[in-house]
């Protein structure tokens, strides 16, 4: 049997269950989360590196964010979350919604996945809830799901996604120059990272040392 057909007998997409830890709850994201989710995004910073496509994407209220979660949770076989502080800490109280991030692009035939969408308040930024929701992911990614490749990209003006996502142990690949259209009409390039089965023990255990679990 090909290596391609051994993977492709493995893979499941991500069923979209809820994912915890000490740090951080992940639930399906929905509609009834726009409220939340909107207060924790509703800040320039997070909108100013690129994510959801720059400022010009930025949902301007509730309605608008309703729409951009159905829109994000629209694409076929995504599997996007909220991402809640699992317990009452300095963040903010147990519950509170923080952020969200999703798995997408899943491609069973050849057992990969694009870990993304990802933006959190600020008041959490350099603390333990992105590590902690990035180990809840892949440990979804690989060992529920059983992934072989997971691909996590950011825009290249975001410097501080990218030195996250390279102290998580990811390989930074290269960039796809012009790669897609910002809200703006302007072209992004893509910094592209990625993370191999083989090479998830070692993530993980430098995750967990991290978070202390």
């Amino acid at each position: 049997m090909e290596q391609s057909e051994v993977a492709q007998s493995k893979a499941a997409p991500p069923d979209g269950a809820v994912l915890a830890n000490r740090v951080v709850r992940l639930t399906p994201l929905g509609e009834a989360d726009a409220d939340e989710l909107f207060v924790a995004l509703d800040d320039d910073r997070v909108w100013a590196a690129g994510f959801g496509g720059g400022p010009r994407g930025r949902p301007s209220n509730r309605r608008t964010m309703a729409a951009w979660i159905v829109a994000l949770t629209g694409r076929p076989r995504q599997a996007a979350y909220a991402v809640r502080l699992a317990r009452t800490c300095a963040a903010g109280p147990a519950g509170r919604l923080v952020g969200t991030s999703s798995l997408g692009d899943v491609d069973l035939t050849n057992s990969r996945l694009h870990l993304g969408w990802t933006a959190y308040a600020p008041d959490v930024w350099a603390g333990a809830v992105n590590p902690a929701t990035k180990l809840a992911l892949l440990t979804h990614a690989f060992d529920d799901c059983h992934m072989h490749r997971v691909k996590i990209q950011t825009d290249a003006i975001n410097v501080r996604s990218q030195a996250a996502i390279a102290r998580l142990g990811a390989v930074r690949e290269g960039v796809l120059r012009e790669h897609v259209v910002r809200a703006d009409g302007t072209w992004r390039d893509t910094v592209v990272f990625s993370i191999l089965a083989s090479q998830w023990p070692t993530v993980r255990a430098g995750l967990e040392q991290r978070l202390d679990i």
